[in-house]
């Protein structure tokens, strides 16, 4: 194990491989992403700006868009798990982290393109899943499995399709960019899903209405 490790760290040509490149890369990517969106964050330009060369570059991301993924990702960092103790306060801080992180690291005009430009890649679709998707995913299906086991939403329902419903109205707004993400849409949209799937809506509305008064908000990350 220890072997294969060490030969994953070196380059094509056996030397070890230089985590300052790769660091400087994935920040120069950052850098144009903010700058320029999606085009503008061409390999050339992200070798020039991190110093380096294309080559090198090559050597670490086979091509444009793993690089971009793996700058998001790392930009996106832990993804963190509310884990209030209240149901309802859980499902509002989801939002809200939902939009936050589309906000800071998925904006509009990287992630759309990007999602095209590994459309027809089934590799590079999978990566992206896994990298960008299934972190925030992750979060809204473990607030839901805690919901169900406190009793708080019901056992029979379909746990894909409440997180699609708790994500969906970010996913859409992000990217299609026809309406603003405000704080009071994300508690609304939390509240009607939160109706559709509660065991008792008034209760978890008195709970969370006691937990804003006694108890200081907490969190985990997720690995």
């Amino acid at each position: 194990m220890a072997d294969r490790a060490a030969a994953s760290s070196r380059g094509s040509g056996g030397r070890p491989r230089d985590r300052g490149i790769d660091e400087a890369v994935l920040a120069a990517a950052i850098g144009l992403l903010r700058e320029g969106g999606y085009a503008a964050c061409t390999v050339g330009g992200v070798a020039a700006r991190a110093g380096t060369s294309k080559p090198a570059v090559y050597r670490r991301w086979p091509n444009r868009q793993t690089l971009v993924i793996d700058a998001l990702a790392r930009e996106l960092g832990p993804v963190v798990d509310p884990d209030t103790g209240c149901t309802r306060c859980d499902f509002g801080e989801a939002f809200a982290l939902f939009a936050e992180s589309f906000e800071r690291v998925l904006p509009a005009r990287v992630l759309a393109p990007l999602i095209a430009d590994c459309g027809e890649d089934p590799a590079l679709h999978a990566r992206f899943i896994a990298a960008l998707f299934l972190p925030l995913r992750g979060v809204a299906t473990d607030i839901l499995v805690r919901a169900i086991e406190r009793g708080d939403v019901r056992g029979d329902v379909d746990l894909e399709l409440a997180v699609d419903l708790l994500s969906s109205t970010v996913y859409y707004r992000a990217l299609f960019l026809h309406a603003p993400l405000t704080p009071r849409l994300l508690e609304d949209a939390a509240d009607l899903v939160l109706q559709g799937v509660a065991t008792d809506y008034e209760h978890l509305m008195a709970v969370s209405r006691e937990h804003e008064h006694r108890r200081p908000r907490r969190g985990r990350s997720v690995t």
